[in-house]
């Protein structure tokens, strides 16, 4: 049995998170935390998730230490907890998008401590979908365009998505480009393609969950790789997959392509 933490149990990944925890026998949630002052501190989480009661009070710090904390948050808040979890040896997955290289250096660091798991996706499809695409560009090479499309819903804050970044990072890895490849939505009168280039366009519209699109375009046919997310319970179940698969794991540095083995 491995014990969780939640952090952020109020939010949109957070609720997920501890409503399907109890679809994984191997996971039992211990702790859940919120940001000081929110409305569900003093709360059951199991209630404020819509499951009824399940004995664990949300708070504001993190009481009782786990052997995992799964974070979907915000970055300011990730930072934080990455500093408790070292200090306290608790193995983190990390599902927080927006990082900057900062957060990145943050994590490297961290990682000479404790086990931690970070993606821009917790999906299965999506982290196949990394791979295929970077082979797909590999293979294909410059003489097919690469644009890369992602939908989100209105509320999202980061643009282009993590998931997006994850993409382009992969294929920019698979062809040995560098991030000045990359081409955020073009504007202008006079803005033709160049030859190896990756476009890169977010969509924002109502409540779409998630979806990510690679194109390889010749002159005379086209490819298209398309993952379509329909509920967030794919992000969760992953994350508590990967919580799973985290615990006992010496310090370093983890994906999801290790978890899955890709």
């Amino acid at each position: 049995m491995t014990n969780i933490a939640i952090v952020g149990a109020a939010g949109r990944m957070g609720l997920r998170l501890i409503a399907l925890s109890r679809q994984h026998e191997e996971l039992r949630v211990v702790a859940a935390t919120e940001r000081p002052g929110h409305s569900a501190i003093g709360q059951d989480a199991g209630e404020v998730a819509g499951i009824g009661r399940i004995g664990i009070a949300i708070f504001a710090d993190l009481v009782d230490v786990p052997q995992v904390v799964i974070d979907f948050t915000a970055p300011a808040a990730t930072r934080a907890m990455i500093k408790i979890c070292r200090e306290k040896g608790i193995a983190m997955v990390i599902g927080t998008t927006g990082l900057q290289q900062a957060d990145h250096n943050l994590i490297d660091e961290a990682a000479a401590d404790i086990a931690i798991l970070q993606a821009p996706n917790m999906s299965m499809g999506v982290n196949l979908l990394f791979k295929v695409a970077a082979q797909m560009a590999k293979v294909l090479g410059d003489d097919y365009d690469i644009e890369i499309t992602e939908l989100h819903h209105r509320f999202k804050k980061d643009a282009p998505s993590g998931t997006a970044m994850g993409i382009a990072e992969a294929i920019l890895k698979s062809t040995g480009k560098g991030r000045d490849a990359l081409v955020q939505s073009r504007h202008g009168d006079d803005c033709p393609r160049k030859r190896g280039e990756i476009g890169m366009q977010s969509l924002r519209l109502g409540d779409e969950v998630g979806r990510h699109t690679v194109y390889f375009g010749a002159l005379g046919e086209r490819l298209e790789v398309t993952h379509t997310a329909t509920t967030r319970d794919t992000f969760a179940h992953g994350a508590l997959k990967a919580a799973d698969w985290l615990a006992g794991r010496k310090p370093g540095r983890y994906t999801m392509a290790d978890v899955l083995g890709l």
